[in-house]
């Protein structure tokens, strides 16, 4: 048998541009691209990424060459993660909250031979270029990228900017263009920037071959039918849309794009093409909870929810069904995709539903398309016990994984050591098989040896009816070295006030449902928590605001606070002690 070969009837490389072509012959007349008075066949999708792909050659696109874009969920952005590819290209999709800073570290990183930008996004894009341009005088070797427009497909603005209009290099094509093929399925198809909170960000290059496996799995995790309507709630520069900018195409399905994810625009497009499928984070549940009446529509078909980003409350989890949002829990990172997915089991129907919201908030396990999911002690790489309790650093290895990061082997090295990508996140493992994130390895608070998940506790501070953020930080503590402090953005009561909510209420609510070693020994309100570009909460401004704070219990005296540690040291000793990973 090892006398077979491979030969060209056996073996094609696996790529995801085949997704679009297999849709134009099957789904051809099925809407593909719905935007506002906009509509797309797959046919005319396909023949528009020809098109697209065939003026690209004329920007000299040649293999690793990257094609850079700053739009929001529009028809162009979409029609790009196949068009670039097509014509040889890497498609890099920015992030339109960084500021011009980020964008020109971007640009400059990954040598973007072609910058498209919309026209909502000319000025944060010009200052950007200003900002490489400066640099060019400094380096003789960087070279500006060609600029082109992408005006409202629409309702044209008229906007100036650059050398081309995305509309014309698309009339301009030729739609009988042949497109590279794909030589090695290794080869690379995406790079994707992380979000760089305290550093700056670094390049994750996909390849074609992760990029097919990986839309499929998640695909099949999902039990997404054929022929979705899938609405674009999440954004496409956030890992290629979790793959989903290829993957509705290997479905035929119809994606809706949105320019902006408004309460108003979500649930008027969900009511108006009868959406049954979209991603978001959690924070965009708030939005549609907290939506005005005359921005809502009544959803008279099941819209199915896969949630990623930090880990939603099961409180959360569980507002959402009655106004027809059906929730999967789904658990991936910049350098892998989507990579675990909380798979439903039918023996869990008649569970109460606030169980059934718990198992939900759970991250699950790894799709059909990644190898091996595990969490481990990073020391000995060791798998921890299937006991919900004993903590280690999540570890993935799979053919989903990126390639590595661009032009840092050194980080490429420290991320694969061992055999695995160390995620740097630390979770446990049900009995069941099913992973949940109990935090990041920096936010575990480490309190008189107790190891506290801030996740954990947040889900508790969640479960208030009247809590919408909350971030949960270490700050220190006279007798433990580190005690949980809570921050936290209230909603408004009736009479559109939100002071009336004390830090005495809130930890007299968590007094009745956490051990006292995990209640919160600050709490503070804030308007509103800070957040990155992607959305995720910066709790290391947050560590810093409560590295000065004061622990809401006081010591008066040597003899009371001897007397409050020897009460809460009981409480304490009555829990089984958890370790967590090395990296804590």
């Amino acid at each position: 048998m090892d006398q077979l070969p491979k030969c060209d009837a056996n073996y094609v490389p696996l790529t995801p541009i085949n997704f679009l072509k297999r849709a134009a012959k099957v789904y051809g007349n099925r809407h593909s691209v719905v935007y506002e008075g906009i509509h797309f066949t797959w046919q005319q999708t396909y023949e528009r990424c020809l098109c697209l792909a065939d003026s690209l050659r004329s920007f000299d696109i040649s293999k690793n060459d990257v094609v850079s874009v700053l739009a929001p969920n529009i028809p162009a952005l979409y029609e790009m993660h196949f068009a670039v590819p097509m014509a040889g290209g890497v498609v890099n999709a920015i992030n339109t909250r960084l500021n011009p800073n980020h964008v020109a570290t971007i640009l400059r990183h990954s040598e973007a031979k072609v910058f498209f930008v919309d026209y909502q996004f000319v000025q944060l894009a010009r200052q950007a270029l200003q900002i490489l341009m400066a640099s060019e005088s400094i380096s003789s070797k960087l070279v500006l990228p060609s600029v082109v427009l992408i005006d409202d497909i629409e309702s044209p603005t008229g906007a100036i900017f650059g050398e081309w209009e995305y509309e014309q290099l698309v009339c301009m094509g030729n739609p009988g263009h042949i497109p590279c093929e794909v030589q090695d399925e290794w080869d690379p198809i995406a790079l994707n920037y992380t979000s760089g909170t305290t550093s700056e960000p670094k390049g994750v290059v996909y390849s074609h071959r992760g990029v097919f496996l990986g839309s499929l799995g998640v695909i099949i995790a999902w039990e997404m039918a054929s022929e979705p309507v899938y609405m674009w709630s999440l954004p496409m520069f956030h890992c290629n849309g979790w793959t989903f900018a290829w993957g509705i195409a290997a479905r035929g399905g119809t994606n809706v794009c949105l320019r902006n994810t408004t309460a108003k625009d979500m649930y008027r497009n969900i009511a108006q093409h009868r959406v049954t499928h979209m991603c978001c984070a959690p924070i965009v549940f708030n939005i549609l909870l907290e939506a005005k009446p005359e921005e809502r529509r009544e959803i008279t078909s099941p819209v199915q929810i896969l949630v990623g980003g930090a880990p939603p409350p099961a409180s959360l989890l569980e507002k959402m069904k009655p106004l027809g949002f059906y929730v999967t829990h789904s658990y991936g990172l910049t350098e892998v995709g989507p990579a675990l997915v909380c798979e439903w089991q039918a023996k869990w129907n008649n569970l109460p539903s606030q169980d059934q919201s718990k198992i939900m908030a759970r991250q699950g396990i790894n799709t059909a398309a990644l190898a091996h999911m595990d969490v481990k002690d990073l020391n000995t790489m060791i798998g921890v016990p299937w006991d919900g309790k004993t903590m280690g650093e999540i570890v993935l290895k799979g053919s989903t994984v990126m390639k590595g990061y661009f032009k840092d082997p050194k980080a490429t090295a420290k991320a694969f050591k061992n055999g695995w990508f160390a995620t740097g996140d630390i979770g446990v493992i049900h009995p069941d098989g099913y992973l949940e994130i109990k935090d990041r390895s920096k936010d575990v608070i480490i309190s008189g040896g107790e190891n506290i998940s801030s996740v954990e506790l947040e889900s508790v501070l969640y479960s208030h009816p009247r809590v919408l953020e909350a971030a949960v930080v270490a700050m220190p503590h006279p007798v433990w070295g580190e005690s949980p402090c809570a921050f936290l953005a209230i909603k408004k009561n009736s009479d559109g006030k939100s002071n009336d909510l004390k830090e005495a209420d809130i930890i007299a609510y968590c007094r009745k449902k956490l051990p006292r070693y995990m209640v919160p020994k600050k709490v503070e309100f804030i308007p509103e928590l800070p957040k990155t570009s992607t959305g995720k909460i910066q709790k290391f401004q947050l560590r810093d605001l409560a590295r000065n704070f004061v622990v809401s219990e006081t010591f008066p005296t040597k003899n009371t606070a001897q007397v409050n540690a020897n009460t809460e040291m009981q409480g304490r000793q009555a829990l089984p002690s958890r370790v967590a990973s090395s990296r804590l």
